[in-house]
């Protein structure tokens, strides 16, 4: 199954901040190490920031990229929080290519 999971926030649930991430890393953690990967995972709005320098995913996210798993980074939401040279993983892509994973994906999982 073509699964996409969306990260829009800079961690999981309305909680902390601190605690938004701890459980993002949690999730990451475990979706690296499960058998069914994703196809892909999807970062916008505030979420483009797990991808950035000093994020606490980064670890998760390389491991999911070197299993095959596309990650997709929004140039606009990068721009405009001044964090285009701080990506560390996934590739930048805009608001087209977002919406091409989100039509193509069999099921979306918004987080």
């Amino acid at each position: 199954m073509k699964t996409v999971l969306l990260f829009t926030r800079n961690g999981l649930g309305d909680a902390p901040e601190g605690l938004q991430q701890m459980l993002a890393a949690k999730f990451l953690n475990l979706t690296a190490q499960a058998e069914e990967k994703p196809a892909r995972i999807l970062f916008y709005a505030d979420g483009v920031r797990l991808v950035c320098e000093g994020s606490l995913v980064l670890e998760w996210l390389r491991m999911l990229e070197a299993a095959g798993v596309e990650l997709t980074v929004c140039s606009t939401c990068l721009d405009f929080f001044g964090l285009t040279e701080k990506v560390k993983v996934g590739k930048v892509g805009g608001m087209p290519g977002i919406l091409a994973a989100l039509q193509e994906a069999e099921k979306v999982i918004s987080l």
